[in-house]
C-alpha cells in the first residue's frame, strides 16, 4: 500500500496493491470498504503482470476498514494493512490509517 497525503487539502490518495500470491491465478479483484459502502464493484484493481492495483482518494485524518475481493467472491485481508480489527462476523478487516 502506498499513501500520498496532500499538504494543501483534506485528501489522501491510497494505492492498494494485491500480490500474485494472494490472487493465486485470479484475473479479477477489487478493494471494498467503508469508503465505498463495501461495494466489490466500486474500486476494481487494474491488473498487470499478475498483480493488481487501485487508487482511492480518501479523507486524511481518518481510519478506513477494507478487504480485497477476489473474483467477486473471496474476501481477504491485505497483508500490508496498517492494522487489523475485528468485525461483526467474527473475522478481521484490514485498516488504512491516514
Amino acid at each position: 500500500m502506498k499513501k500520498q497525503i496532500s499538504k494543501t487539502t483534506a485528501k489522501a490518495t491510497v494505492t492498494f496493491s494485491i500480490s500474485a500470491e494472494l490472487l493465486n491465478g485470479a484475473k479479477k479483484a477489487s478493494v471494498a470498504g467503508e469508503f465505498n459502502g463495501w461495494n466489490p464493484e466500486a474500486n476494481p484493481f487494474r491488473m498487470s503482470k499478475g498483480v493488481g492495483s487501485a487508487k482511492v482518494e480518501l479523507e486524511k485524518g481518518k481510519e478506513y476498514q477494507y478487504k480485497f475481493v477476489i473474483n467477486g467472491e473471496k474476501w481477504v485481508n491485505d497483508p500490508e494493512a496498517d492494522k487489523q480489527v475485528g468485525n461483526e462476523f467474527g473475522e478481521t478487516n484490514s485498516v488504512v490509517v491516514l
